[in-house]
């Protein structure tokens, strides 16, 4: 494997998801929780039996404006990275233990200059102005926000057709891939996954 570039699979929801993942070795898997909108969500009871069947994967909690209980109970049930769209004020910020991953849609990367002071956050993740639409984006926009300090993950519409094209512009620490690689009647495509995760890999940086 030549690339160094890591991968997320995102909204995991069931056991062959896992087993999707643990056969291809991704870095980063994520699962959805408080967020019912999400036809990805489901809870964290549920999301924490998942997360302890990954193998040597690290989890991260998708949430969106998440709350100081919300955060206890996510670092309590174990999860490696929490992932947070929409606000995050001081408060919540405080209340976090554990690596954060700042999401910022494409249309809103005012908070971008202050997250660069913020030491706990580990990394962005720049999504499409509709997270979780499944749209894609100008990719060559995030290169008028200049220079980050901080690694910078890929999402947005992603797939296998197209995560190629998307690295070789963007450069990005990693992508981050959700419905691009899911079933039309939910879940994890295996042969989608696996594609995915061959395109990436492909590439040496």
């Amino acid at each position: 494997m030549n690339s160094k570039i890591k991968i997320k699979i995102c909204g995991l929801t069931n056991e062959n998801d896992i087993q999707i993942v643990n056969r291809l070795g991704i870095d980063l898997a994520g699962f959805v929780l408080f967020f019912e909108k999400s036809k990805r969500y489901i809870e964290l009871s549920r999301a924490t039996e998942l997360k302890n069947k990954l193998d040597g994967i690290k989890s991260v909690a998708v949430t969106v404006s998440p709350t100081v209980e919300q955060i206890a109970m996510i670092e309590n049930a174990g999860f490696d990275y929490i992932q947070i769209h929409g606000s995050l004020d001081r408060e919540i910020y405080e209340a976090v233990n554990i690596p954060i991953i700042r999401a910022f849609n494409v249309t809103n990367t005012s908070e971008l200059s202050e997250c660069e002071r913020l030491d706990k956050i580990h990394a962005y993740v720049f999504d499409a102005a509709k997270p979780g639409s499944g749209k894609t984006f100008d990719w060559n926009t995030l290169s008028a926000l200049g220079q980050m300090s901080k690694p910078m993950i890929l999402s947005g519409g992603l797939n296998p057709d197209n995560v190629t094209e998307a690295i070789n512009t963007v450069h990005p620490y990693g992508v981050d891939v959700s419905s691009g690689v899911e079933l039309k009647e939910g879940g994890k495509s295996s042969e989608l996954s696996e594609q995915f995760v061959k395109n990436v890999r492909a590439i040496d940086i």
